[in-house]
């Protein structure tokens, strides 16, 4: 979307890039690439199929798990265990906000329901905590207290079973995340490869039980915690900067580099970049020559939406504001230099 001097003419875009400039201002189109808005998840029954069927396969994993948890009294096993579960966990909340993002905005909620991925993100970091905190209190426990680990090679087969599912679900994912252009669900599938390779620490904790020192199963729980709390560290840091608007610096030089480069464009002026949800979305301010007409001003804000939009990776829509450039002297904000805060 898009504003100028004239006090701000406002725009949508969607699924039609090629339809006139009428339509083009008011109808929804998209732009094809794989690195274009992960909106193509929130919108996609591929994406929201996914979701599902990652949740029965970890579902089933850790369920597999859990019994041998039950009949072994591994504390490796039941922290990987409770580590699936909480992975499988996470789909729930993530498909809600998925399908609350679709809604259109309102005009209570003027920029839609993307927030809901946010809040989501929350309750995942809370279902990763408390993975963490029960599977480091049963290690403890098992420290204070060691016990015989029972059916070895059972827990061993139980490691192998958690790898080869958090393996599948990581190819489907990475799979799919690629082709609807998703960058969120590559990065979950390469979550879950990680996870696989924490399932097969279990086998280590086997091993040494099997070689006559059973605490090297309350060892490895440990170990496995500790796996667990840099995913949630990672996860806590992610949704934090979200929340506080947070985006890399790289996509604001980029920003700057593509408007900068549109004609008619004296000087680029302050660029604000925020996510929402799986979108980006950016509001802009350009200055144009003081003698150009307002017809002429809003062609160069309509070119420095439409550049954005193709060019910076995932960005969904942008509001871009003109500002006379010149004469010398000029101070055409003056009225507002005592609100303006930044």
């Amino acid at each position: 979307m898009h504003g100028h001097a004239s006090g701000g003419t406002f725009g949508r875009r969607g699924p039609k890039a090629a339809l006139s400039w009428m339509v083009h201002a008011i109808a929804p189109h998209s732009h094809d690439s794989a690195d274009k808005t992960d909106a193509a998840l929130e919108s996609s029954s591929r994406g929201m199929r996914v979701l599902a069927i990652s949740f029965a396969v970890l579902m089933a994993t850790a369920a597999v798990q859990a019994v041998i948890v039950v009949a072994s009294g591994s504390v490796a096993l039941l922290g990987d265990t409770l580590h699936n579960f909480a992975d499988a966990l996470t789909a729930v909340p993530l498909a809600i906000a998925f399908s609350v993002g679709r809604r259109a905005a309102t005009r209570r909620f003027t920029y839609g329901y993307g927030r809901a991925e946010d809040l989501a993100g929350i309750v995942i970091v809370l279902l990763i905590a408390v993975s963490a905190g029960l599977a480091g209190y049963e290690a403890i426990r098992r420290l204070l207290d060691p016990q015989d680990v029972q059916a070895l090679w059972w827990v061993a087969g139980a490691g192998v079973v958690g790898f080869l599912g958090n393996e599948w679900v990581a190819r489907y994912r990475i799979k799919v995340g690629r082709e609807i252009g998703s960058a969120a669900l590559v990065a979950d599938g390469l979550h879950a490869r990680t996870d696989g390779f924490t399932s097969l620490a279990v086998l280590l904790g086997a091993g040494g039980a099997g070689l006559g020192f059973p605490i090297a199963d309350p060892i490895v729980g440990l170990l496995i915690t500790g796996a667990i709390c840099f995913v949630l560290r990672d996860a806590a840091r992610e949704i934090y900067h979200r929340l506080m608007d947070a985006v890399d610096p790289a996509l604001v030089d980029a920003a700057e580099r593509i408007i900068a480069g549109v004609k008619g464009v004296q000087r680029v002026g302050s660029i604000r970049l925020r996510w929402i949800g799986h979108a980006l979305h950016a509001e802009v301010e350009i200055l144009v020559d003081h003698d150009m007409s307002v017809v002429d001003a809003h062609a160069v804000a309509v070119e420095a939406e439409h550049r954005l939009i193709h060019e910076l990776p995932r960005l969904r829509a942008a509001t871009v504001h003109t500002d006379p450039h010149g004469p010398a002297g000029a101070d055409h904000h003056a009225t507002l230099s005592t609100h303006r805060t930044t």
